[in-house]
């Protein structure tokens, strides 16, 4: 039987016991925790996660979430989804990039890829005070899909005196294993 996969977000006041419960109901559906992302912002907890499972364990999990949210005072959406295809004509890459603080960073980078049709396959970023300044920091970490028939080395060009206009201090290199 194939299976079907499920993805969850959940947004709710941060507290203890939140994944506990969260992965119970996943659990008590016979659901299966496929990949997850959580983390707090602000006063807040967010889960993201892919849960596999029969089509009754996926349909059992979507009423139990919708009844969870409304008992625990929790944003939680679903959506049916299918399993991601690999892509034979993209190469992995990774991003890092820290600068001072400033608005517009994520959309710069996201931008300049974009224009060269390179997906961003996930994205994380962190705001931190550098050491002994203080100054606030903005760290940003990607994982990109860059099509095999781009020419890399114009690509580093490009990105580099990209950074440097906007004053970001980045690296780009292939993602190993």
């Amino acid at each position: 039987m194939k299976q079907q996969l499920l993805v969850i977000t959940c947004v709710g006041s941060d507290r203890p016991g939140l994944v506990d419960q969260l992965t119970r109901v996943i659990l008590d559906s016979k659901g299966n925790l496929v990949d997850s992302r959580m983390t707090v912002l602000g006063e807040d907890f967010a889960i993201l996660t892919l849960v596999s499972g029969s089509w009754d364990t996926i349909a059992k999990l979507e009423d139990s979430l919708a009844s969870m949210g409304e008992k625990e005072n929790l944003t939680i959406t679903t959506r049916r989804t299918e399993e991601r295809q690999a892509k034979a004509d993209a190469v992995p890459y990774g991003v890092d990039a820290v600068s001072v603080d400033s608005p517009g960073i994520v959309h710069n980078l996201a931008e300049f890829f974009a224009a060269r049709n390179i997906n961003i396959e996930e994205l994380n970023t962190n705001r931190y005070a550098a050491p002994h300044t203080g100054t606030p920091m903005f760290a940003v970490h990607m994982a990109i899909a860059v099509p095999a028939n781009l020419h890399l080395n114009t690509l580093r060009e490009e990105f580099f005196s990209f950074c440097d206009e906007i004053n970001l201090d980045a690296v780009l290199e292939p993602v190993k294993g």
